[in-house]
């Protein structure tokens, strides 16, 4: 039988992007859903932080071992395999009631679904082949996580408003089982071939070696440090963004704008961010950071519900940008045989970060307005953007990605099919 061609690279990014779209659409609609409707049901700010804990929180305890997966395994069927068990346990929320099945089958598509997340950013250098691309295949899938987390908290909050939140459970399923064919379809490089032989393989060999990796490398050290101290603020907003919406009497529909809000200028910051490049990927981590800072701030302050989502907006639009840069700056300086784990180890280091700043949340929550939180997130923000101003001295590098240049010589498509 014939071995199929590999597609173009930009073809293949193309799909994993649209893939992210659909996926992340439903999932942050599905999210939505499961929060809103564990707050409604029980006004509790624990189970409302046991229900962030146990989605956004559980790369903190389990990433480092998705990581490894990403870099054992062929990485296009290790997201394959993610994607399909992610998608069975949101068809059991279908038929789950109470509060606590529905967040520990949440957890459990939580969990299956991490070895897609690091293995797919893993594995974007590879698929692009060309150093100048990186930024824009990372702006492109960036764009279809944020699209479908400015969209699906829309559709979800009207949907549980309308019709309940089984309905956002069963679509949801089946957005992962799309995003799975599209997964399927691309047939490009993945990983370097020769990662098992190769010198670096060797020397990053164990599932702690993201990790050492991670906290071993000068610039990516400093920014694991900075955006802990951020998430440490950010994270007791997340908890505070349902009893805001009710505290202007917004309800389902408010919380699903708020999301929406951020998640729309996410969008638009990732947009901007496909014209970086190595020199300017640095400044704009910094710029975005700093924004992000004033932008929190300026949600806590806000007299009108229509002001808390201009200034959501605001934050988004900086955090897509800083995301794309982050990837960069984290891809250029990996090696390919470590760079599933470090990934994960970042994300790792974040979610425990989450995990604080969740549990942080529920006092916080009983002793001051929901707003107030989050000019905590603001001053923990500054501190970060203050952490991450040495990484402007990255822009006067040179140019080149050596690391990379080594590792994918194949630079063309139509040089990879023979």
């Amino acid at each position: 039988m014939r071995e199929r061609r590999p597609i173009p690279p930009r073809t293949a990014v193309r799909r994993l992007a649209l893939g992210r779209l659909i996926s992340v659409t439903g999932g942050a609609a599905a999210y939505t859903a499961l929060n809103f409707t564990v707050w409604d049901r029980t006004h509790s700010p624990g189970m409302q932080a046991l229900s962030l804990l146990l989605t956004f929180g559980v790369a903190g305890i389990l990433g480092p071992f998705a990581g490894a997966l990403g870099d054992r395994f062929d990485r296009r069927r290790v997201m394959i395999a993610a994607e399909a068990a992610a998608s069975a346990f949101f068809v059991a929320m279908v038929f789950a009631h109470a509060p606590l099945l529905l967040i520990g089958l949440a957890f459990g598509s939580a969990v299956a679904e991490l070895p897609f997340l690091s293995a797919s950013r893993a594995a974007i250098p590879n698929l692009v082949g060309r150093e100048e691309d990186i930024a824009w295949a990372n702006s492109l899938v960036t764009v279809g996580v944020h699209a479908g987390i400015a969209v699906g908290p829309l559709l979800g909050g009207l949907v549980v408003a309308s019709a309940g939140a089984r309905w956002v459970f069963a679509v949801n399923a089946v957005s992962f089982l799309v995003s799975l064919v599209l997964t399927i379809s691309v047939r490009g490089r993945f990983h370097d071939p020769e990662r098992e032989t190769h010198p670096d393989g060797r020397e990053h060999a164990g599932l702690a070696a993201g990790i050492r990796f991670l906290l071993g490398e000068p610039v990516l050290r400093r920014m694991s440090l900075a955006w802990l101290v951020f998430v440490l603020g950010m994270g007791m907003g997340m908890v505070a963004d349902a009893p805001i919406a009710e505290s202007f009497g917004a309800g389902a529909t408010g919380f699903g704008f708020l999301i929406a809000a951020w998640g729309s200028g996410s969008v638009l910051g990732a947009v901007a961010g496909r014209w970086m490049s190595v020199r300017t990927e640095p400044v704009w981590l910094v710029l975005g950071s700093a924004c992000i800072a004033v932008a929190a701030i300026g949600v806590g302050l806000a007299p009108w519900f229509w002001l808390v989502l201009v200034a959501l907006f605001a934050m988004g639009t900086a955090d897509g940008l800083t995301i794309v840069a982050e990837n960069g700056i984290m891809q250029r300086r990996t090696p390919d045989a470590v760079r599933s784990r470090t990934m994960a180890a970042f994300e790792a280091l974040l979610s425990l970060g989450l995990f604080v700043a969740y549990l942080a949340a529920i006092p916080l929550l009983r002793a001051v307005e929901p707003q107030r939180v989050y000019l905590i997130g603001g001053l923990a923000a500054t501190g970060a953007a203050v952490v991450l101003v040495p990484l402007l001295a990255l822009r006067r590098e040179a140019v080149e990605a050596p690391e990379i240049e080594r590792e994918l010589p194949v630079t063309t498509w139509e040089s990879r099919v023979e």
